[in-house]
């Protein structure tokens, strides 16, 4: 007798334990979501209803609560009210946003103000496209001359002797004893002479060859830079000088000389005595980067300005660009020719040089700090009004003065975030992230669930089979 009752109350401890594992299913059975679905769709017998099921958690509003972020940390989740790590409160996401259309995302205007958002309407406008450099200023090559003799001598009675000093054309340099010169002069005296005497004589032929003479040697001394005034002087002293005067065939500042003193100095053919530019235009050598190349061109206009003159402008016009890179710096140079009246601008100084370029004209343009670049997309954050925020994807075009031309994906009128929108963009990422994790639970669920064809029949079975399984 005794055994059947211990017999008795173990059977029914255990089948009390049985059905509670089934009705919580703590390991996620399948089999034990299937009794538990037959189970929902019995019909009540009981003459009292059950307890109704655990309501949602709601807001104030009615809205279904799914969890609580913190406002300026969107991984920041709890799930029920209180601070977040910077002393603020949790924020709540409500169901209904989760199941909105991607990318938008709903915001406490409250906490938008927090937030600092910022927005800024979409315009369609011309995009100009900077480029920034600086450069160094230097002569015009094809204004600089170099004062040398085409004949050996000593100098001179020095007239002009030092850097920097002004020279006009056709002054006095200074003066040089030739020995050759001064045999050239004596032949040229002595072929006019001859001319003079045969003037006014029958010999036709000796006078013509007289006169080849003349021209030969005078011809000479121009080739050695001798002018036809002092040619004619010459001819009018009837003597040869000692020492003619070098000018100088061109103006402009000295620039350079061969020594510190160039008194009693020997100077021999080709010797470059003095270096003389005009300085009423200067250039500019400045470099842009490899980048840059496509935007210049000869002729294009730039603007300078000077430190040592500041808020002075200045225009320039692009002379050449020269055929090579540097290959250390990856950059190309060029040359900025401008004018240079009362020479003001000096060699060697500093200039900073400006092109504007237009790169793009009547496209629709967002500022820079509107669009959030990750390297695989591009994004901007519509403001869509009453704190409802969408992230699209654009596709950005010329960039230039502070802004981008956006291509697609947004259209004249809409307004953008400029501030704060890498939150609501993580925000959006976060509840994307909920919402594809709640679709592929839901699926899993769905694909787990007893199939219509199942009846009591065969649930009654497997439940019988599965008694008898029991020890």
């Amino acid at each position: 007798m005794n055994k059947t009752i211990i017999s008795s109350v173990l059977f029914f401890t255990i089948g009390i334990g049985l059905a509670a594992l089934v009705l919580s299913n703590p390991f996620g059975w399948s089999w034990a979501r299937a009794v538990q679905a037959r189970l929902a769709m019995a019909p009540d017998m009981s003459e009292t209803s059950d307890p109704a099921p655990l309501a949602p958690i709601s807001g104030d509003d009615g809205r279904d609560i799914l969890f609580w972020r913190a406002p300026m940390d969107a991984n920041y989740i709890r799930d029920e009210p209180g601070k977040s790590p910077m002393g603020m409160d949790l924020v709540p996401v409500f169901a209904d946003e989760m199941a909105n259309a991607e990318g938008i995302v709903r915001i406490d205007p409250g906490f938008v103000q927090n937030m600092g958002v910022r927005s800024a309407d979409v315009q369609r406008t011309d995009i100009p496209h900077t480029i920034r450099t600086v450069g160094t200023f230097t002569y015009d090559d094809s204004q600089v001359s170099w004062i040398n003799t085409k004949f050996e001598g000593w100098i001179e009675d020095v007239r002009v002797n030092y850097v920097g000093e002004l020279v006009a054309p056709g002054q006095p340099l200074f003066d040089i004893y030739s020995p050759q010169l001064v045999s050239t002069q004596q032949e040229y005296l002595d072929a006019v002479e001859y001319v003079d005497r045969l003037d006014g004589t029958d010999y036709t032929d000796v006078i013509r060859r007289a006169r080849s003479l003349v021209e030969s040697a005078r011809q000479r001394l121009r080739f050695w830079d001798i002018t036809d005034e002092q040619i004619d002087a010459l001819v009018q002293s009837g003597e040869p000088r000692r020492t003619l005067t070098v000018v100088s065939p061109v103006g402009g500042r000295v620039v350079s000389k061969m020594e510190q003193g160039l008194e009693g100095m020997l100077a021999r053919p080709g010797m470059n005595l003095y270096q003389i530019a005009d300085l009423s235009t200067i250039w500019i050598e400045a470099e842009v980067f490899e980048d840059d190349i496509p935007w210049l061109r000869v002729g294009q206009q730039a603007t300078i300005e000077i430190p040592a003159q500041p808020g002075r402008l200045r225009r320039g016009t692009i002379r050449y660009l020269y055929p090579f890179l540097n290959q250390e710096t990856r950059t190309l140079q060029l040359s900025i020719e401008l004018p240079n009246p009362g020479e003001e601008i000096r060699a060697e100084m500093y200039a900073n040089v400006t092109f504007d370029v237009p790169s793009a004209s009547g496209v629709l343009t967002v500022p820079e700090e509107a669009v959030l670049r990750t390297g695989e997309r591009n994004a901007i954050v519509l403001d869509l009004g009453e704190g409802t925020f969408q992230v699209r994807e654009v596709e950005l075009g010329a960039n230039g003065n502070g802004l981008w031309e956006i291509r697609e994906g947004i259209s004249e009128g809409d307004r953008v975030v400029v501030s704060a929108q890498f939150l609501i963009d993580s925000e959006s990422n976060l509840r994307e992230a909920i919402r594809k994790l709640t679709t592929a639970e839901s699926a899993q669920e769905t694909s787990e669930e007893p199939s219509e064809e199942m009846n009591g029949t065969d649930m009654g079975n497997m439940n019988m089979d599965e008694e008898v399984q029991e020890p």
